[in-house]
């Protein structure tokens, strides 16, 4: 059987481009950064996004298939599992905001804050000293230092 191409689509390449390293960062490839920002003795490994103006302190693990957007900065001696999730848009006119950036929000966590395996974290500001359970989705700000689970993220114990 003979295929027939209508039109060729536009490749695009995953690759390192405008990013700000600190030293001693390890990459596993592939990898998808662009204008972002990794601090010293981080490591991210393969089949990771991370967007322009994005911010990942010192000593950082961003584990694979992890997806860091825009306006998110994540603080000292974090852990991000694997496929874990940031979102910026809320959707907040039905729908996504494409390139109508006020509408985006920007997310926060602070220092040793670990998010497990495919959690979800919107717009919101983390505290220092928590954890996110695995699928877990945080809606809501995080004041106390804590294990976090469920949908949506409730306070299972304090830390």
């Amino acid at each position: 059987m003979t295929r027939h191409l209508v039109g060729a689509p536009e490749l695009r390449k995953v690759g390192v481009v405008d990013v700000q390293f600190g030293e001693n960062v390890t990459l596993v490839e592939p990898v998808n950064l662009y204008g972002c920002t990794i601090g010293d003795e981080s490591f991210v490994g393969p089949f990771v996004e991370i967007q322009k103006g994005a911010t990942i302190g010192r000593r950082c693990r961003i584990q694979s298939h992890a997806f860091i957007c825009e306006l998110v900065s994540i603080g000292d001696d974090c852990f991000i599992s694997h496929g874990a999730m940031f979102i910026n848009d809320l959707f907040a006119n039905g729908g996504p905001a494409g390139e109508d950036r006020h509408l985006w929000q920007p997310t926060k966590l602070g220092n040793r804050v670990s998010i497990g395996t495919n959690a979800t974290v919107l717009p919101v500001t983390i505290c220092d000293g928590v954890v996110i359970g695995a699928g877990a989705v945080v809606t809501k700000d995080i004041n106390v230092p804590g294990i976090y689970v469920g949908n949506p993220a409730r306070l299972l114990r304090r830390l």
